[in-house]
């Protein structure tokens, strides 16, 4: 495969992280949540998804502890509205192609973001009530996710936005209310913990620079509940940190 055609099907996953490695949930190996195919056998789903279980840089993580450093900060330049949202079958995922990330080198380009209930990274062993993962991919191929905890407390305008006209059945895309902006799904300060990683689904690739603010977000109470409704857990147990270093923007 040449690097033009390897570029696009590297995009084709992060466009749906959350799909199976043909980039399809309908055409590949069936995964979920819990059971026999749930994340303690998502090994063996596929030869692609080996990692998820013999990998030893998977996400997400529990942060136990972090080591303060002289990180470059987060320069988000991302639109304001998103395309469409998806009921991809394993979560809610709006896509879009408006806007970059910077952190150093870059750009890197917002692809799209999704959530996840609960929380998938810990911190010190504390859960959240939900996560939102902004997917992002650099020309070379490299992967950069910024994760947002979620808690209950003030509504938030987008998020409500975004449970009030996601659709409800699988496989179902519809397109963005205008009233969905990216931005308004970030909290005001951007410190960020900083490590090497991996997709958080099949096929679980160790291509990702995570970038989890933190800062968690607030979000009504009441849409919390509304995803639940469709996507009552979603999220992927905490894996072995392995040693990694967890760095912490000051």
């Amino acid at each position: 495969m040449n690097r033009r055609h390897a570029l696009k099907a590297l995009t084709g996953l992060v466009l749906c992280p959350l799909c199976a490695s043909t980039g399809s949930a309908a055409e590949g190996a069936h995964w979920t949540y819990e059971g026999t195919t749930g994340p303690a056998n998502w090994g063996d789903v596929d030869a692609a998804s080996k990692v998820c279980s013999v990998g030893s840089q998977q996400s997400p993580i529990d942060i136990n502890g972090s080591i303060k450093a002289q990180l470059p900060p987060l320069r988000i330049a991302w639109g304001k509205t998103a395309d469409t949202i998806v009921n991809n079958g394993h979560t809610i995922q709006l896509n879009t192609a408006k806007g970059t990330l910077t952190f150093g080198g870059g750009p890197y380009r917002l692809l799209q973001f999704h959530f996840h209930r609960p929380s998938e990274h810990l911190i010190r062993g504390k859960s959240f009530p939900m996560e939102a993962h902004f997917v992002h991919a650099h020309a070379s191929g490299a992967l950069a996710v910024v994760g947002a905890l979620m808690v209950a407390g003030r509504p938030n305008r987008v998020f409500s936005k975004i449970i009030t006209t996601m659709p409800t059945h699988e496989g179902e895309t519809v397109k963005a209310d205008p009233a969905i902006n990216p931005n308004g799904l970030l909290p005001r300060r951007l410190a960020y913990y900083r490590y090497p990683g991996s997709l958080t689904t099949p096929p679980c690739s160790e291509t990702v620079e995570w970038l989890l603010l933190t800062d968690p977000i607030q979000v009504a109470d009441a849409d919390i509940a509304g995803f639940a409704k469709l996507y009552a857990m979603n999220a992927r147990p905490a894996q072995k940190a392995n040693r990694r270093d967890v760095l912490r923007s000051g």
